[in-house]
């Protein structure tokens, strides 16, 4: 899971998403979840246009916003429909999500605080490395906070494909590094702007913001003990600002 940055909506798509937030507000209180739910499956045209604006922002390939590892085909509420009903047409409560994370994992489950606050990390809000350590041998994360525990229990971030797909990634993105830095030796700005077109589509971009973050903190020769070129690669200014630009 990585920090997204949630871009704002056309008028016309906003304005229709308030008017279908208004329907429901005028909705007696009790007929409010079963009609929240409802008008959303009724709105077919306004659910592909919130997919679509999704996807755009989402990771890689349209990736999963929780697990970075599959496609995301489904539109999550991130505080479910059936506790927060006015929130359905909520630009700010949606998120991509695959269907293993939607449906089998993540599901209506949405814990909270003893001030009823929320304990789910929510990527376009929060940075989720401020409360989970990826370890890049083993794919794991490690909770920092209890909002970090939360997550990864709830969305299963730490579920056996995940983890082995995390420590691939990391392989393969060693092998996209060094081409780069190849290119980079040889003056080959085509290929190296390429390189990172590829590393950008990779699944699994948690992977690649660990490896950039860890590789300036105290520590980096041990975390990359295993791969000491690697780490020199990662700290060129070059490749950095390649990573991190638009």
């Amino acid at each position: 899971m990585i920090r997204l940055v949630r871009p704002p909506l056309a008028d016309e798509l906003a304005e229709s998403l308030q008017r279908a937030t208004d329907v429901l507000r005028a909705t007696p209180r009790k007929e409010l979840p079963a009609k929240a739910r409802t008008s959303w499956r009724s709105r077919a045209t306004l659910r592909a246009a919130i997919g679509g604006r999704l996807r755009e922002f989402a990771p890689g390939r349209e990736r999963c916003m929780y697990c970075g590892d599959n496609q995301g085909t489904d539109i999550d509420h991130f505080s479910p429909v059936a506790l927060t009903p006015l929130l359905t047409f909520a630009w700010t409560n949606h998120l991509l999500a695959c269907s293993v994370c939607n449906s089998h994992h993540k599901r209506d489950l949405f814990p909270r605080d003893s001030r009823g606050r929320a304990l789910l990390l929510d990527p376009t809000v929060d940075d989720p490395f401020e409360h989970l350590a990826l370890s890049l041998t083993l794919g794991r994360y490690r909770p920092l906070t209890e909002r970090g525990e939360v997550t990864a229990q709830v969305c299963g971030l730490n579920r056996d494909i995940l983890t082995r797909g995390r420590q691939e990634a990391r392989l393969t993105l060693g092998f996209l590094f060094e081409r780069w830095e190849t290119a980079h030796l040889e003056d080959d700005e085509a290929t190296m702007r390429q390189v990172v077109r590829t590393v950008r589509e990779q699944p699994f971009a948690d992977v690649v913001q660990a490896m950039v973050r860890y590789s300036t903190r105290p520590g980096a020769e041990a975390i990359f003990s295993d791969q000491p070129d690697l780490l020199a690669v990662l700290l060129r200014p070059g490749l950095r600002a390649q990573l991190t630009s638009p």
